[in-house]
């Protein structure tokens, strides 16, 4: 054993000053004498190779020559936090010695199966292997450290299929975070898996129901065909097998039809309840949408809690105790004080072609009794075409134009096939798409919560109706809860004067836009949003890719 252990650290202090040098920059010029001429090619200084601490440290320093396979798969990045959690082990081996310590991480790799995550993706090395007990030593721990990353932060990188824009750009050290996990982990493996592991209430629901349901069987049921419109008291040959489809996840207690196949009575009822938990229109008509979520598969029910658990995996790395959380997905507000959901309320959020964006910003003021200032999507888009039909339509929508300095216009001296660089202008009034009230907060992309007119939208489902903002069923009970006393009537006063102010909150809230399809309420049944962005199928396939 140690001649073995010798030939590594041989190996490795012959390379050490090729990968001590490699990347060295040159040294600026201003350091160079006053008189000394600059040459053309000045050569580094020599460092001093770094002294192996033990023979592990040894093989991680030449870790391309002493444990090739293991070097293929480690980046820059998960190089340096195996080497940095090596280093607050003493540089010692921690798994080789110690077969209950593995033992008990083989455990906990197979359980985050219960998370969605493939365990699969983190196999242990039966010790020793072809390259010895160090390299084994080295492959399981960058094994721990990935799963640890994985539970924490997610398997996939947010950034890369649902951006979330920060109002705060502070970088985190993930390493430094990752490592306050896993090194105190050594001494209770299934602790730092339990510390890793989100404690958002929305994950550790979904993780249970989910446990639970990869154990059992997939359960079975028969699609329900389309057709018109079905209305309660009506009949139509499909009131069969939509009691039967009903039946088979549980919104009915027994597969019983009706005579003449009338739709009616429990029927009814178990429709609105499974439109409900869909987020639909809970109206108890059976239309397209309905019919498209009664015919999702039971395999695709299932891996939508696991592209969930990823989602709430992100998630709970911007989730505050206090503030405000918008699901896009099941277009609601939720506000959160202590960690608890205290309020909700239903919003309408941005079309498919116009997405409401992710963020996470404060809300830092009110614009009370507000003007609206055509967005450039919806004047180019909506506004101008129908200008050009009808240049009515202006006096019409009380709308006022407006040129680059925010000067009034008369309309008929515009060139309506040219109109150059104008804006237009909604007074505020009962007419104003923003209502008596908008809610902002800092971010690139002009979106807010507001008010507005549009009030029997909020009995739909799904309510992707905007252009990107967020619009709020009750805001003024959403104002009550963001302000003091003092400040609810101030507002009042502002309010009452019909026109336009600006109210900055004395302390400003967190607000975070977010999306996810599924998640599981206090009665353990699990509640769909319908994927209106169409994003679900592109995570699962990241998961399920092998690297």
């Amino acid at each position: 054993m140690f001649k073995k252990y010798a030939c590594y650290l041989s190996l490795c202090l012959l390379a050490a000053p090729f990968v001590a040098c490699a990347d060295e920059p040159l040294p600026p010029l201003e350091t160079l004498p006053a008189a000394a001429p600059v040459e053309a090619t000045v050569n580094p200084p020599i460092e001093t190779p770094v002294q192996p601490q033990s023979p592990l440290h040894a093989v991680l320093l030449g870790l391309p020559q002493a444990c090739p396979a293991i070097a293929a798969g480690l980046d820059g990045a998960a190089l340096q936090q195996v080497q940095a959690f090596y280093q607050q082990q003493d540089w010692l081996p921690v798994w080789t010695a110690d077969a209950a310590r593995l033992a008990t991480l083989r455990t906990q790799m197979q359980a985050l199966a219960d998370d969605g995550l493939n365990p699969k993706r983190y196999p242990l090395a039966q010790i020793p292997p072809q390259d010895g007990e160090l390299c084994a030593d080295i492959d399981i721990s960058r094994y721990y450290l990935q799963a640890l990353q994985d539970l924490h932060y997610g398997r996939l990188l947010q950034a890369h299929f649902e951006p979330l824009w920060h109002a705060d750009q502070a970088p985190r050290d993930r390493q430094a975070e990752l490592l306050a996990i896993a090194v105190p982990g050594m001494h209770d493996i299934a602790a730092a898996f339990t510390q890793a592991r989100p404690r958002l209430l929305q994950y550790q629901n979904l993780r249970h129901l989910y446990a639970a349901q990869r154990q059992k069987a997939l359960p079975q049921w028969q699609s329900v065909g389309n057709g018109p419109l079905l209305r309660p008291d009506m009949e139509d040959k499909r009131v069969p097998d939509l009691a039967r489809r009903l039946y088979s996840e549980g919104y009915l207690h027994s597969a019983v039809g009706t005579p003449g196949n009338a739709y009616q009575g429990v029927l009814v009822e178990a429709v609105k309840s499974f439109q409900a938990n869909h987020s639909l229109q809970a109206d108890g008509v059976v239309g397209p949408g309905t019919i498209a979520e009664l015919n999702i598969s039971p395999l695709t029910r299932r891996e939508q809690l696991r592209v969930n658990l990823e989602r709430f995996r992100w998630m709970a790395q911007d989730m505050e105790p206090d503030g405000l959380l918008v699901n896009v997905a099941a277009a609601e507000l939720t506000l959160y004080q202590g960690g608890v959901p205290v309020w909700q309320t239903r919003t309408q959020v941005g079309r498919a072609e116009r997405q409401t964006p992710l963020l996470k910003s404060r809300v830092t003021r009110l614009t009370l009794n507000p003007t609206w200032t055509v967005p450039p999507t919806i004047w180019k888009e909506d506004k101008l075409p129908a200008i050009r039909k009808d240049q009515t339509f202006l006096s019409r929508q009380n709308l006022q134009v407006l040129d680059a300095h925010g000067q009034p216009v008369a309309a008929a001296d515009i060139d309506w096939d040219n109109p150059g660089n104008i804006m237009l202008r909604q007074d505020a009034g009962p007419r104003n798409p923003l209502g008596q009230m908008v809610i902002r907060f800092p971010n690139p992309f002009s979106v807010y919560l507001h008010d507005t007119p549009s009030k029997a939208l909020f009995d739909k489902g799904p309510r992707a109706f905007s252009s990107g903002c967020v619009r709020v069923e009750h805001p003024m009970q959403l104002r009550d809860l963001l302000l003091t006393p003092a400040e609810r009537t101030r507002t009042d006063t502002l309010l009452a004067t019909g026109s336009t102010h600006e109210f900055r909150l004395s302390a400003p809230v967190p607000i975070l836009m977010t999306y996810w399809t599924a998640q599981v309420g206090k009665d353990g049944q699990v509640r769909y949003a319908p994927d209106i962005y169409s994003r679900d199928d592109a995570l699962l396939a990241g998961l399920d890719r092998a690297h």
